[in-house]
């Protein structure tokens, strides 16, 4: 079999909907399918979404993209051998024994449990769960949202009293529906983002669990992030089984689909957030600066670690003056409204509409606009909220830097917002070091099919990959005084805002 005739079906579920994504042997993109997804604002600072319809745009991509396929390669669906899943993270799901969702999915931006956080942090708990998980008490995890549920919800609460309640990051409920309830797993990844997951031991961990009110909840088995999860059909898309070998967090699929393979490789992805990973190797490295410990990714008898800095807001600033403000028709347009501009003369924003995340973890802040005056227009609003992105990803390189006391030589980007070349040119110039863009849009759709690939034995090992010449690498130019100069009232508006 030639390597054109081996193809590797991809699910990207991200939290504004459903990518189905073929890949061939050499990473070449064959047909891809997107399905939005709604979300759901029940009270100020809740995010929702159904279990049902996360799943329905699966099976609808899915679809749609394998017709597309058979209509390039007739009768060539025999030779889709394999499928990766690769999800939003800390975003669950809890059900019951007979796989009926108890609720409604909780999404990672929801902020219902900044009062059950506070609570934890009153405990004294913060240092046990960073020794064990990694990780900070914050709403962004999916712990202390499930707390708040068993606290509020006299259903959820009864189910996990009775032994039937069944929790799952989104990647195991896809895979529990697709396997009509037969497999019930996760990976490392996702295992690593609940905040009740040991990522030193790597099990779920009991004492924590006990201090949640949460030990009789059940938990999926947890496997590295290439292996054979289950088969699944797709509701009778295929005429036979597919191999699902590959499930992977978005994130740490980016990173591996960046290449962030060895100690000291970074990415960022560029998304409705944003997660910056620093490869720390194959052994966690502790942060006391705003930074979390995770796991990369996992493959078969390899563990690889890494600092994170999570940015709860970056595509969701651009969606916002799109949505709610009416600025934008198309996010496309930012770029040239932005060039449009010397500076953003004193504006600036700070996109906390879910608060902070790294390095600055403050859960109650709100989004605020500094800088105002009869001169500001519209142009500078774009502009501010485009500049927010580098400022936020310089705060967490940073940090970074200190923590590993290394420079850092290059940043991998990935995600949508990459195309947008002033962004791309402003955030190399901000942080006086190279960029590189893959040039591959859908870079966790392509890190979940590598890492399926593993899984199905396609590739024996990493140096198998195929080989990527698309990089568009972004040179700091001579003069960046201005934005430096920029960066430094970033810091200011940021400092008085802590105040």
């Amino acid at each position: 079999m030639s390597s054109k005739e081996i193809f590797i079906l991809t699910v990207d579920q991200s939290t504004s909907g459903t990518k189905a994504i073929v890949f061939n042997q050499d990473g070449e993109l064959i047909t891809k399918t997107t399905i939005p997804l709604q979300s759901y604002y029940p009270q100020v600072g809740y995010v929702e979404q159904s279990p049902i319809e996360i799943y329905q745009t699966v099976i609808e991509a899915v679809k749609t993209c394998t017709e597309q396929f058979e209509a390039l390669y007739p009768n060539q669906t025999h030779n889709i051998v394999s499928c990766g899943i690769t999800n939003q993270r800390e975003t669950f799901v809890v059900w019951d024994e007979n796989g009926e969702p108890l609720h409604q999915a909780i999404v990672w931006q929801c902020k219902r449990s900044i009062e059950t956080c506070n609570r934890l942090h009153l405990q004294g708990l913060e240092c046990e769960i960073k020794s064990r998980t990694g990780l900070k008490i914050d709403p962004y995890f999916s712990a202390t949202k499930l707390i708040h549920l068993y606290e509020n919800d006299a259903c959820v609460r009864e189910k996990i009293e009775a032994g039937n309640a069944y929790f799952g990051t989104v990647d195991t409920w896809l895979l529990y529906k697709l396997t009509n309830g037969g497999k019930y797993i996760t990976d490392h990844t996702n295992a690593c983002r609940t905040l009740f997951y040991n990522i030193f031991e790597l099990k779920w961990d009991e004492f924590l669990l006990d201090k949640f009110n949460l030990s009789k909840l059940n938990l999926p088995e947890v496997c590295h992030s290439s292996c054979h999860f289950g088969v699944s059909d797709f509701e009778k898309i295929f005429d036979r089984p597919i191999p699902i070998t590959g499930m992977i967090g978005d994130s740490h699929a980016a990173a591996f689909g960046e290449a962030c393979y060895s100690e000291g490789t970074a990415k960022v992805t560029l998304g409705t957030g944003s997660s910056i990973l620093w490869n720390t190797g194959n052994k966690p490295v502790s942060s006391n600066s705003g930074m979390v410990t995770t796991i990369c990714w996992s493959i078969e008898n390899r563990i690889n670690y890494a600092l994170e800095g999570v940015i709860v807001s970056c595509g969701a600033t651009i969606e916002w003056l799109k949505k709610q403000l009416g600025i934008l028709t198309d996010s496309i347009e930012t770029e040239s409204i932005a060039q449009s501009l010397e500076s953003c003369e004193g504006v600036y924003i700070i996109p906390a509409f879910s608060g902070m995340g790294a390095p600055h973890w403050k859960m109650n802040w709100k989004a605020s606009i500094h800088g105002l005056t009869f001169k500001s227009n519209k142009s500078h609003i774009v502009r501010a909220a485009l500049e927010s992105i580098p400022y936020q990803i310089k705060d967490v390189i940073s940090v970074m830097e200190q923590e590993a006391q290394t420079s850092l030589k290059e940043l991998k980007a990935d995600g949508g917002i990459t195309q947008n070349g002033f962004l791309m040119h402003f955030l190399t110039d901000l942080l006086g070091t190279k960029v590189v863009n893959i040039g591959i849009t859908d870079v966790s759709a392509y890190g979940a099919a590598l890492i399926a690939g593993l899984g199905a034995g396609i590739w024996q090992n990493i140096e198998d990959f195929p080989k990527n010449n698309k990089a568009q690498v972004f040179i700091p130019s001579e003069d960046t005084d201005s934005i430096k100069e920029a960066y430094v009232g970033w810091q200011k508006v940021i400092s008085d805002v802590l105040v």
